[in-house]
């Protein structure tokens, strides 16, 4: 068993990819100004944990999902959500055009930069992009809170993030930082399928097992050192 196949064999069946709560989506949709008959895409989709709370927000609008994983995409398509579509597909390559774009935790994959240029064209006249990103919330974190992160180089600061949209060319409209219950909406399934997984595991499974628990354990002794910051941005 690889790493990525224990991930997924964890992370299989969950309802979120990442923190998250419907609150955070109201917010986003209501700082874009983003109208009720909206065309949204919600970029690296997951299993789609977003999506109706994005309903919500835009109720005469319609969603297209779009994730890499054909599970995922297939997990969105079996829920058979009105105003929905679901498509397998490089979030890197969206067409659009859309009113606006979400990406729960997703953008990372791209690089912030990066994926805010690629998606410039993709977005209607006068559209935004609402997206979440880890990063560090206090000028000097723990030491043990930066030795873990050390896996994801490019983690950078509050004030790194914003420097970032601005090297694409984009401005941001407003920004907030993901709740505990965020937090928790995807912690506590996650720590079911641990508990669940944990008898007869593989040394390769336990790995990752053991690798989970130890960021959810982390989060919960550091969680004001580090979080997500949810930005809604617009082409400058």
């Amino acid at each position: 068993m690889t790493p990525e196949d224990a991930f997924f064999m964890i992370h299989d069946g969950l309802p979120r990819e990442g923190p998250g709560e419907a609150a955070d989506v109201a917010w986003a949709v209501d700082a874009a100004g983003t109208p009720a008959g909206a065309r949204i895409c919600d970029a690296g989709c997951g299993p789609g944990g977003d999506l109706e709370a994005l309903l919500t927000a835009v109720p005469e609008g319609h969603v297209t999902a779009v994730d890499l994983h054909p599970d995922f995409v297939e997990a969105v398509a079996a829920r058979r959500l009105d105003r929905v579509d679901a498509r397998q597909g490089d979030m890197a390559q969206l067409s659009g055009p859309y009113d606006l774009i979400w990406s729960a935790g997703a953008l990372y994959f791209l690089d912030v930069t990066d994926g805010l240029v690629a998606w410039r064209d993709a977005l209607a006249e006068g559209g935004a992009v609402a997206f979440s990103q880890l990063c560090y919330l206090v000028p000097n974190p723990p030491d043990e809170v930066r030795t873990f992160w050390q896996r994801y180089p490019a983690m950078t600061d509050v004030a790194g993030v914003a420097g970032q949209v601005e090297a694409a060319g984009y401005e941001t409209l407003a920004t907030r930082v993901l709740s505990d219950a965020a937090w928790e909406a995807y912690y506590r399934p996650l720590e079911e399928q641990i508990a669940a997984l944990r008898p007869g595991a593989s040394a390769e499974l336990a790995a990752v097992l053991d690798e989970e628990a130890v960021e959810i354990d982390l989060w919960r002794r550091h969680r004001r050192s580090f979080g997500y910051l949810l930005s809604v941005v617009r082409p400058a």
